[in-house]
Order: C-alpha cells, then sequence, then structure tokens
C-alpha cells in the first residue's frame, strides 16, 4: 500500500514519476485498516528537497503510512515561503497532543553552534521529551541525533580536524538488529559533517551498530529511548553531496571534492549512488518494526 501525504504537495510529481505509489485522501478513507501515523520533523532549509527524500523512502513500504510534515512553532524559514509551509506543515504545538507510531527529526545546517545557543533549542528539548511519551519510535539524524544523544545521555560532540565529506564504507558491527536486516557487511553511507560524537562518552544503554573507525559513530541503537540515532545521510539523493560541494565552490570555500562520489573522483561526471539498496533497508526495517510492535489503540503509544 502507498504512502499518504498532502494532495498537491510538490513531492508528489516527484514520487510519482520514479514509480512510488501516493494515495490520495478520498481513496485512503476507503480502506478499512489504520495506517501508520508517521511525523517528520523537517529542520532543514530546503524542506521540498527533504521531504521527497523520506518520502521516497517511507513510500517504498506495503503499509499504508500517513506522513505529517511538521516545523518549528516560531522559526521563520528563510529558504522556504511561508504560504508554502502554512498549506503543508503543522507546527509542534499543533501536533504535540497527537501520537505517532514513528517519528523522524532530521538534521539542521546549524553543527558549529552549541546546543544551547540554538534560538530554537528550548521548543527541540520539548519535543524530544514528547517523542518519550507521544511516539512508539524516533529516528533521529545527523544534528538531530547529536542533539538527542546530548540531551538524553550527555554525549559529547566535538569537531573533527577536517570535514568527513563523501561516501565511506562502514562496518556492521551487529548484523542480528532488526533495524539492519538484509545490510552488506560493509555498506557505503553519505556522510556531511564537522563533528563527531566522543564514543568514549557513550553508555551502555546505547549499541553501536554501524561504524567507521576513522569517520566515527553512524548508527546506534537506543532502546531505552524508543530511538534509533543515524549520524549521516542514507536518505541522500544522487545529489545531495555533488550540489554542496558546488554551493561550497561558489561560496569560494577550500571543500575538498566528496570522496567516493564521482566516477574516478572527476566532479564533472554525474555522481553515482552506491547507497540506495541500504536507504530503502534501513527504512522498510525501521517501519516493519513500528508496525510490529506499535499499539494498534493509538492511546497506548508512550505508555
Amino acid at each position: 500500500m502507498p504512502i499518504r501525504i498532502p494532495d498537491n504537495l510538490p513531492a508528489r510529481k516527484t514520487l510519482e514519476s520514479e514509480g512510488v505509489v501516493v494515495m490520495d485522501s478520498s481513496r485512503a478513507a476507503r480502506q478499512d485498516i489504520r495506517p501508520l501515523q508517521i511525523g517528520l520533523l523537517n529542520l532543514m532549509p530546503n524542506k521540498e528537497r527533504t521531504e521527497t527524500q523520506f518520502s521516497r523512502l517511507i513510500g517504498a513500504t506495503p503499509l499504508q503510512v500517513d506522513l505529517t510534515l511538521v516545523r518549528i512553532t516560531d522559526h521563520q524559514s528563510k529558504h522556504t515561503s511561508e504560504d508554502y509551509l502554512k498549506t503543508f506543515y503543522k507546527t509542534w504545538e499543533e501536533v504535540r497532543e497527537q501520537k505517532f507510531d514513528g517519528f523522524i527529526v532530521t538534521g539542521a545546517p546549524i553543527a558549529n553552534i552549541p546546543f544551547d545557543q540554538v534560538r530554537y533549542w528550548p521548543e527541540m528539548l520539548d519535543i524530544m521529551n514528547w517523542t518519550q511519551t507521544n511516539v512508539h519510535h524516533t529516528m533521529f539524524i545527523c544534528w538531530g541525533a547529536q542533539a538527542a544523544l546530548h540531551h538524553f545521555h550527555d554525549a559529547r560532540r566535538y569537531r573533527m580536524p577536517a570535514k568527513a565529506f563523501g561516501v565511506f564504507r562502514h562496518q556492521i558491527l551487529n548484523p542480528r538488529s532488526p533495524w539492519l536486516r538484509g545490510f552488506s557487511d560493509s555498506p557505503m553511507v553519505p556522510v556531511s559533517r564537522y563533528n563527531d560524537i566522543d564514543r568514549t562518552s557513550l553508555g551502555p544503554d546505547l549499541e553501536i551498530l554501524i561504524d567507521n573507525p576513522e569517520i566515527g559513530v553512524c548508527l546506534l541503537d537506543d532502546p531505552k529511548h524508543r530511538a534509533v540515532h543515524m549520524l549521516n545521510h542514507l536518505e541522500y539523493d544522487n545529489r545531495s553531496l555533488a550540489d554542496e560541494y558546488e554551493r561550497d565552490v561558489k561560496a569560494g570555500l577550500d571543500t575538498p571534492v566528496p570522496a567516493n562520489l564521482y566516477p574516478d573522483g572527476n566532479p564533472i561526471a554525474e555522481p553515482e549512488n552506491h547507497w540506495r539498496s541500504h536507504a530503502h533497508l534501513l527504512f522498510q526495517n525501521w517501519i516493519n518494526e513500528i508496525y510490529q510492535t506499535t499499539p494498534y489503540d493509538m492511546a497506548q503509544i508512550g505508555r
């Protein structure tokens, strides 16, 4: 069964052109099942691109999913019009009384700002605590994962000597994890970050599932908080890293060519996608585990 997103969301045309089955509201209402309720807190500046990336992966499931797009309540976006946000997004204040089977918190381009100096940090604290009462399982990604690890586990992050930028081979540390069913032993994963987590600050209630000894932890399981923390970007499309690189070059930044992205390292060539299958596996495993374990009565979520 397909994903249900707002009827006029621009991502719909992109997904339909790729063969992702998208359901409209009237068709969904005729199906006598409880769809999974998934929320996406989109902290990225390019909202449309990010929502398309996640919808592509969530929409590949055979289950019916209702996707709710969520934004920070009082944050003024510089890159997305207020009309667009009002049409397709709900503020967290508008959804805080709702329950969700799954909730995704994206990254944000604020890696160099201390957490407590982020303007919307107080609301982020409320949201992270809210996931413990109103969400069955949460996926925190990139900056979202760093923030959650800091908040829930007092994990320390530090700035790396150089930006980790490119597509890097990682190691699977627990192939029996339900989140990693079907993964190969050494998947390629897109990485774009300046910071890493000090692994000596990670307590025994966290399990590292995917790792790279040189550029840091990739995926952690956090059963105590019903969460997984993905420090990197399996959701990226073919050109995410390439566009970031080209933007930095135009801005005069000394950004290296993304590692292992272009054929023969040639930035003029079109990027090659070496991670798509693992992106689908991660999200299908996540949704399947949610489906198998979430209460049918949504009022019981968080209890």
